[in-house]
């Protein structure tokens, strides 16, 4: 048997142990100003191996979006005070090729398809189950936009 050895912050830090990125869990921003809504969600992609960082308004989201890195947002396009449309150019503004889930509970979201530059954003309508959020995770994680598609 091939002996063990403690994980230790301190190993880290003295540079004697890595993580490898691959290993790493996806990180996603869930904005929405209903707590439940953003609970259920944060349980789902926990479940599912993604790290949560959750946000109750546009400006909490974009202090995070400051603060850390993310690889998906998943944002209420009907937020208290705000518009998640605006957020969400606001998020593809710092990092153009961010992979976005649009949700809403109040209209259709069609016309996300029409904006410039939101037209590659993944919809799904309140209320959803847990596979269709999944479903919606992987389709925006697998979009690739023109500006990728460019760069490689």
């Amino acid at each position: 048997m091939a002996a063990t050895f403690p994980l230790k912050v301190e190993n880290f830090a003295a540079g004697c142990c890595t993580i490898e990125p691959e290993n790493l869990m996806p990180r996603v921003l869930v904005v929405d100003d209903q707590s439940d809504v953003r609970a259920m969600i944060s349980i789902v992609l926990r479940i599912n191996h993604f790290e949560i960082v959750e946000a109750a308004s546009a400006a909490a989201a974009l202090k995070a979006f400051e603060e850390q890195g993310f690889d998906l947002a998943i944002v209420d396009i009907f937020l208290q005070g705000s518009n998640g449309s605006d957020l969400i150019g606001a998020l593809r503004e710092r990092m153009p090729d961010l992979p976005v889930v649009a949700i809403s509970g109040m209209t259709a979201l069609d016309f996300l398809s029409e904006s410039p530059g939101l037209s590659d954003v993944i919809c799904l309508q309140k209320p959803f189950r847990p596979h269709d959020l999944m479903r919606a995770v992987e389709a925006a994680r697998g979009s690739v936009r023109p500006s990728v598609a460019a760069a490689q």
